[in-house]
């Protein structure tokens, strides 16, 4: 859910090539978002394109390459009701104590295309920041998607991707079955479609 007023999100981006694991960009704490300005807005406006065009539910500035602290998002929570924004320089809260359970749930990741491993995480978070023009904004997720989403894509800010938080033996599997498909995503992804896509 959005406790944040509608905002519509800018459209008319350019699909960008999806950075993968490994680059250093992922693997890093991102810059503090500072100007709210129309590069911005492009920005979001080209992620919003990038992760419709590789069917995400999510995607983060530095999956195209960009250094800022910002991510965006459309999913359904846990009510099958479908949730769409953009976040600058989230603040994640999780639950604790006896209030936190754990989904464990299939994940994946569009810079690890097509690998997908159980990882758990909490089935409720809250994300609070701004959106692209600067106006303060909150999302919670509980159960569903969009907790899931919340979390990884802050991760993502903060230079951590999914395959950190499971297991070893899983993260073997995960990236096995990475290399697997690997052939399929052209290094462009998802600006020229994968092999096999209609």
């Amino acid at each position: 859910m959005s406790d944040s007023p509608a905002v519509a999100v800018p459209d008319g981006g350019t699909v960008r090539p999806i950075v993968r694991w490994g680059e250093p960009v992922m693997h890093r704490a991102l810059q503090v978002v500072t100007a709210y300005d129309e590069e911005l807005v492009t920005l979001v406006a080209d992620m919003f394109a990038t992760m419709y065009a590789a069917d995400g539910a999510g995607l983060a500035a530095n999956q195209i390459g960009v250094d800022l602290r910002v991510f965006v998002f459309d999913c359904t929570d846990g009510d099958d009701r479908r949730v769409t924004g953009a976040v600058c320089n989230p603040e994640l809260t999780l639950p604790e104590g006896s209030d936190r359970n754990l989904d464990d749930a299939d994940e994946g990741c569009l810079s690890l295309p097509g690998a997908f491993t159980p990882c758990a995480r909490p089935d409720w978070a809250r994300v609070d920041g701004t959106d692209h023009t600067g106006a303060r904004v909150t999302h919670m997720g509980e159960g569903g998607t969009l907790a899931r989403c919340l979390q990884h894509e802050t991760d993502h800010l903060n230079g951590m991707v999914f395959g950190d938080r499971v297991p070893i033996r899983a993260r073997k599997r995960l990236y096995k079955e990475a290399a697997e498909l690997a052939g399929t995503f052209p290094s462009d992804w998802p600006v020229s479609p994968r092999a096999g896509s209609p």
